[in-house]
């Protein structure tokens, strides 16, 4: 089985850098780790590093439909105790995280915040919990909320917004991952067919990209809204008009679009007058965290039939129309059978920031507050900078007359 994972590894050279370094230093000797991500051939190479770094590792899914089975066996013969399986239900994916819940934990690595908010609700640990790494903007934002109520009860380090992590992970991670799920589930083209992007963050300018890449005509929906990363949709709308897309309404797009993808973990953002609007035959894609971006249960209430045509297209007809949903509405780049997840190389660089991020937290546990705190500049640049070493390129440094020119 180790073989099927070489290939994984050997494209991983920052994530096994930092691995050895860790040996060495042993900060993870017996600490117990709970690792609820999508577990596939990525994240086990992370379970490996945490494991050869001296860690007792707990995994589990971090969505019912993310679990690659062999990836489990693997991580599960390094020693790892693994709460996870292809196409778990829901009820199942629920149970798994109450037995890593259960664990008497040191620390966790999350992806969508499902871990951090069950220890929250159920109070399953003590005090001694050093933190929690989150990867994901969906994740981050509950553990603020958390914070805002004053529940939040250790820190929690956003890895999502490492600069090394969101503007190549989301953008370009999600950029071609989403569009190889989409192929891989239908098998058409993206070329020349009309195709709306909801949400023109990171992760949607990513799509889009790609998606003017492949020969697609991209119309882009924005809001009037500032995100979490103090970025207003009116700007955010003007970057994609400047980058030649389509802006336009909701309700036109959903007219026009033969595909439409959803990228703005928000809830509803395809709803009741959108599938009114919506052309016989449309595609719709969701590559948020959270499966609640289209709105499912209205559409499984108000269509006339529902089919599965794959175990990654269901169709659904609604008031005369087709309207085709993939992966259940949860992530299109994820979603097995057809969703292999972000690339290799990106997947280096956001791993490398959670382990890192890991032994911060364990080494500094008694000076961190019980706040959502950003990834030191430190680990963040010294990442990017080890990945750009390994793959031999190099960068110029300031001269002293520079430095005193820009008064550094």
């Amino acid at each position: 089985m180790r073989e099927i994972f070489y290939w994984t590894n050997e494209h991983m050279p920052v994530l096994n850098y930092y691995k050895k370094q860790a040996q060495k230093e042993k900060f993870l000797k017996n600490k117990k780790i709970g690792v609820v991500l999508h577990l596939e051939k990525k994240t086990a190479m992370l379970v490996q590093a945490l494991i050869e770094a001296g860690a007792n590792v707990y995994c589990a899914s971090c969505n019912p439909l993310t679990t690659d089975n062999k990836a489990a066996q693997y991580v599960k013969s390094l020693g790892a105790k693994v709460y996870a399986k292809e196409f778990e239900t829901e009820k199942e994916y629920y149970e798994y995280l109450n037995e890593i819940a259960k664990k008497d934990l040191d620390a966790i690595i999350d992806d969508g915040a499902d871990l951090i908010q069950l220890l929250h609700e159920k109070d399953y640990f003590d005090n001694k919990v050093y933190g929690a790494c989150e990867e994901t903007t969906t994740g981050i934002l509950r553990a603020k909320k958390l914070e805002s109520q004053n529940k939040l009860r250790f820190p929690v380090i956003a890895v999502n917004n490492a600069h090394s992590k969101r503007m190549f992970d989301n953008v370009y991670g999600t950029g071609e991952s989403a569009l190889l799920g989409f192929l891989n589930a239908t098998n058409l083209t993206l070329s020349g067919k009309n195709v709306a992007v909801f949400g023109y963050g990171h992760c949607g300018k990513g799509l889009a990209k790609k998606l003017k890449g492949l020969g697609a005509k991209v119309f882009v929906v924005e809001v009037n809204h500032k995100d979490s990363f103090g970025y207003h949709g009116i700007h955010k709308a003007l970057e994609a008009y400047f980058e030649g897309y389509f802006v336009i309404d909701s309700i036109e797009a959903c007219r026009n679009a033969d595909l439409i993808i959803t990228a703005t973990g928000n809830t509803k953002v395809v709803s009741k007058k959108h599938f009114d609007a919506m052309k016989s035959g449309v595609i719709l894609a969701n590559a948020g965290h959270f499966n609640v971006e289209i709105d499912l249960e209205f559409l499984e209430r108000n269509s006339s039939s529902k089919k599965e045509i794959t175990e990654s297209i269901t169709e659904y007809v609604y008031k005369n129309k087709k309207i085709y949903v993939l992966a259940h509405g949860r992530l299109v780049n994820l979603a097995k059978p057809h969703g292999q997840g972000h690339a290799i190389e990106i997947m280096d660089l956001s791993f490398s920031i959670q382990f890192l991020s890991l032994i911060y937290l364990i080494k500094n546990n008694q000076s961190l507050k019980n706040k959502v705190i950003p990834v030191p500049e430190e680990i963040d640049v010294n990442v990017a900078k080890k990945f750009l070493e390994l793959h031999d390129c190099k960068i110029e440094e300031l001269t002293e007359e520079q430095k005193d020119y820009l008064n550094f």
